[in-house]
């Protein structure tokens, strides 16, 4: 399973779904989110309700309203020890092998 990156308050993103990290400020792109909560569909608010300061782009169409600032979120995503990566479950574990 690939990397994960904290959004925030412990929300999660597969790392190798981000296309974009762009800031809120632009009105192109507070119109896009605006439509998006109206339409109800493709988007993910991970803020907590605190301020958003950052969308992240997902190659799935589907956009992740961050509370962290996108230089925050592009200095997780360059340090390879600040990414989540989970635990293989009992399912994904390789089989033992028998021992003679």
């Amino acid at each position: 399973m690939p990397p994960l990156l904290n959004v925030g308050f412990y929300n999660f993103v597969l790392t190798d779904k981000i296309v974009a990290l762009v800031r809120i400020d632009s009105a192109p792109v507070k119109r896009l989110v605006q439509q998006l909560r109206r339409e109800g569909t493709k988007l993910i608010d991970a803020t907590q309700g605190r301020r958003t300061r950052c969308v992240v782009f997902l190659s799935s169409g589907q956009i992740v309203l961050s509370a962290l600032t996108q230089e925050t979120l592009a200095k997780r995503l360059s340090r390879p020890d600040a990414l989540f990566t989970p635990e293989p479950t009992e399912e994904e574990l390789p089989e033992d092998e028998p021992t003679e």
